[in-house]
C-alpha cells in the first residue's frame, strides 16, 4: 500500500463523490493530496454541489491516513485560481506528479430550450476547468519530466442522449483535449488517459431533478423508480456503479509502471461500451 510514497496528487472535485474516493485511496498508498472544490451552488445546475464541510471531511479523511493535504475552494474554469492552487503546492510539498481532473456538473436541458447560461456552465466546468486543471500542472511535469494526468470524461463523452447537449459536448470535448495533451506531451515522461464512466453513484445522478425529469408520471420518484432507466443505460444489468470502480482506474493510470499507456479512453460504464465506436 505504498505505491505511491513520495508522490503529490492533486484531485479537483475533491469534496465529495468520485474526487473524495480517488483522494483517499491515493492517500492510503502514500500519496500527499491537493484538493480542490467550488463548494458553492451554481443557479443553473439543479442539484446541490459540494459544501466547504465536504470538502473538509475529505481532507479529514485523507490526513487519518498519515498524509498530508492542501486544501482550497475555487472555480476550475478560473486559470489564475488554478494557477494560484499549483504554485502553493509547489511551495508547500515541491511538485505535483499525478492530477486527476475530476470537476464537473451535470446539466440537462433539450438543445431548444437550452439557456446560453446552462451551456457556459457544462462547457466551463466540465471542458474550460479540465483544460486549465492540464495546463497549470504540465509545465511543471514537464521540467521533472514525470507526470501522471488522468481526465474524467462520460460514456456521454462517447455518445449522445437527450436533454444532455450540453453535457455531452463538454466530456466529448475532454476526450479530444486528452489525446491532443498526451501527444503534446508525450517527450517529456507524461502520460495522460481518460476515464469514461457510466452512471456512478453520486448526487450528480441521485438528485430530485434528475429523477423528476426521468419519471415525469410521478409526483416524487425516488432511486427504486429510476433504478430501471438508469440500467437502460448500461449494457449489463445494473443502474449505477460505485465510485471506487472509477478510483481503480485512476490507480492504475497514475502508476509509475504505467509509462507507456497514454491518449486513451477507458470506459467503465457497465459494458455501454460495446455499443458504440471507438
Amino acid at each position: 500500500m505504498s505505491e505511491f510514497e513520495g508522490r503529490v496528487a492533486l484531485i479537483t472535485g475533491g469534496a465529495r463523490g468520485q474526487g473524495r474516493s480517488h483522494a483517499v485511496a491515493l492517500a492510503e498508498r502514500g500519496a500527499d493530496i491537493v484538493l480542490c472544490d467550488r463548494c458553492a451552488d451554481s443557479p443553473v445546475v439543479p442539484y446541490p454541489l459540494a459544501t466547504e464541510a465536504d470538502l473538509e471531511e475529505t481532507a479529514a479523511a485523507v490526513r487519518a491516513t498519515g498524509r498530508r493535504c492542501l486544501t482550497a475552494k475555487l472555480d476550475t474554469a478560473d486559470r489564475p485560481a488554478m494557477d494560484e492552487l499549483v504554485a502553493q503546492a509547489h511551495a508547500e510539498f515541491g511538485r505535483i506528479d499525478i492530477a486527476v481532473a475530476n470537476a464537473g456538473v451535470s446539466v440537462a436541458a433539450p438543445i431548444q430550450a437550452m439557456t446560453e447560461a446552462q451551456w457556459a456552465e457544462a462547457i466551463g466546468s466540465n471542458l474550460t476547468g479540465v483544460f486549465n486543471t492540464v495546463g497549470a500542472v504540465a509545465p511543471g511535469m514537464v521540467a521533472r519530466g514525470y507526470g501522471r494526468i488522468v481526465t474524467i470524461s462520460s460514456m456521454l463523452g462517447r455518445a449522445g442522449n437527450t436533454n444532455m447537449a450540453a453535457y455531452s459536448a463538454s466530456k466529448w470535448g475532454v476526450i479530444g483535449l486528452t489525446k491532443s495533451a498526451a501527444l503534446d506531451l508525450a517527450p517529456h515522461g507524461v502520460t495522460v488517459n481518460a476515464i469514461a464512466p457510466g452512471n456512478i453513484s453520486t448526487p450528480m445522478i441521485h438528485n430530485d431533478f434528475l429523477y423528476g425529469l426521468m419519471r415525469p408520471d410521478l409526483e416524487h420518484p425516488g432511486a427504486d423508480d429510476v433504478a430501471p432507466i438508469f440500467q437502460s443505460l448500461h449494457a449489463q444489468p445494473v443502474p449505477w456503479l460505485e465510485p471506487a470502480e472509477i478510483t481503480r482506474v485512476v490507480l492504475f493510470f497514475a502508476a509509475e509502471a504505467g509509462a507507456h499507456i497514454s491518449g486513451t479512453v477507458l470506459p467503465v460504464d457497465a459494458g455501454n461500451a460495446g455499443r458504440v465506436t471507438g
